[in-house]
Formats: C-alpha cells, structure tokens, sequence
C-alpha cells in the first residue's frame, strides 16, 4: 500500500510546489512508481512536469466533485515511474462547492481510495491556504511536510498551520504523521538564512529534515521548460539535495534498499585501521 504525503503550507512562495515536483521526481528515479497530485488552482505542478493546464479537460476537480475515477485521469510524465493527477482552475469552485456536501472533508480520501494500492508513494501539493481542498487533501494523508524558507518572517503562520493540523488529526484523520519540516531557499553566504536554520531546529527539533533545500537559480528555471531539476539539471545541487530528501525519506519510512548488513560499520576494522595510520 502506498504512503500518501501532503506538502503544505498556507503561505506562498515557500517552495512547496517546487518541493512537491522534485520531491516525487526523485522517488521516482530511486525506482519507486510516484503519482503527484496538483492539489493547487493554479496547477503549477501541472505545468512543472510539461503539461499545459488548458489543455487539460479532466482533473482532480472530476474526481473530488463527479467521483470521477482517478485511473482515467492520471497522466504519464517524461520521468520513468513519475504520474500526474493533473489540476485546472475548475477547482476553485470546488472550495464553494465542497460547502454544501455531506461528507465533505473525506472527498479526496475517498477517491485515492482507489488508486492508493497502486504507487509505492502519492504526493499532493495542496493549495497554498488553510480552506477545504487542504482540509481535504491532510484527512487523505499518511503524513504532511512543511515546507519553510530560510527568510524574515519563516515561522510566520506556522502556528495557524500546526493547530489546523492538530484539527484534522482530532476530528478527520487521526493517523496523520508531521513527516518533517523541510528548509527551504537557504543561502550559506547569509547570516539571515543560517538564523533561521538555527531558530527553526530549536523550535522543532528532532521534526526537522537534515536535508536543506539550497537557493538555485537551476531550481528556479526547470519549471519554464516543464521540467524537474532531475530532468533538466541532472548534476547539480539541487537534483542532489532533493535525491537527499528522497532518500532521507525512505530510511525514516524503512523503505531504503541498502541492506541493514551493507549499512553496519565494521567497528573493529576500521579501529585497526585507524592504529595502523
């Protein structure tokens, strides 16, 4: 069964999209079939891996509104083991819309209900606000990642955010897992970014990814092309960082494929050799 991650945060800007595209890209080149989910209007997602939203006729509005199966919808993307829920400006109205339905919190569970069985992963890049397509989008998760920018004002918000968390985990979802907080935009060469690494991890903790996302100007424009870093800049340190998340994930979820014997230190080896040099 797969594992469901909402990447969410009510602010813009904080590289969630960019985080929800790349993250998925690097599951899927460690082998692990990855379905993305636009959770987003604006379908940034969408168009981040190369499909152009006006073109799209069917979307996760059918199948959160129409109970549309997700099968027929889901896209093939240029990236081995990478799919596409697409997303269309039709979902705006389904924040109205959900209002007046019974039920209303679990729409989206509901219909990955279906396909969960089958992606070793599915993840949702929610709409950057607190209303009922997020709602809905955190009672279908496993887990949730929070994505904060090494910038001024980084932890604004995030108490609304973690109460509306402690929300869905109280009333919708009881299983639902912080999978980490994940630092975003963070330039080494500024004082301002390293204070916030150090205030952040203070706050949070043990909650915290060791894996820092870097300020790229590569990062910024693989989405021009439709494009993942994976795809558009192999090499370079962005595609590194976010393989790193990939991976960090995977070992805290034990899914890594290096053997427990493979990762063990030969202790007294490498005593040996210490003496010997």
């Amino acid at each position: 069964m797969g594992k469901i991650i909402a990447i969410a945060n009510q602010k813009g800007g904080v590289g969630k999209t960019t985080s929800a595209i790349n993250l998925a890209a690097s599951l899927a080149v460690l082998e692990f079939k990855t379905l993305l989910i636009d959770a987003d209007p604006q379908a940034n997602s969408t168009s981040g891996v190369g499909f152009d939203p006006k073109n799209i006729k069917t979307s996760i509005y059918e199948c959160i509104m129409d109970e549309a199966s997700p099968r027929d919808i889901i896209l093939t993307t240029e990236t081995p083991n990478l799919y596409l829920l697409p997303a269309h400006i039709d979902l705006v109205g389904a924040e109205i819309e959900l209002v007046k339905l019974p039920n209303r919190e679990h729409m989206m569970k509901n219909s990955l209900a279906k396909i969960k069985d089958d992606y070793d992963f599915i993840i949702i890049d929610c709409n950057p606000s607190l209303g009922l397509i997020t709602i809905n989008s955190l009672t279908a998760a496993d887990s949730v990642i929070i994505p904060v920018q090494c910038e001024y004002f980084a932890l604004e918000g995030m108490g609304k955010l973690l109460n509306t968390i402690k929300i869905v985990q109280s009333n919708l979802n009881p299983d639902l897992d912080i999978e980490g907080i994940l630092l975003t935009m963070y330039d080494m060469r500024l004082r301002l970014s390293n204070q916030v690494v150090d205030e952040v991890k203070t706050h949070f903790q043990q909650m915290v990814f060791d894996t820092i996302i870097q300020r790229n100007t590569k990062l910024g424009e693989a989405p021009s092309f439709g494009k993942t870093i994976i795809m558009y800049d192999a090499t370079g340190k962005a595609a590194v960082n976010y393989l790193n998340l990939a991976r960090e994930i995977l070992q805290k979820n034990g899914l890594t494929k290096i053997s427990n014997e493979e990762r063990m230190i030969d202790v007294e080896e490498d005593l040996s050799e210490d003496l010997e040099g």
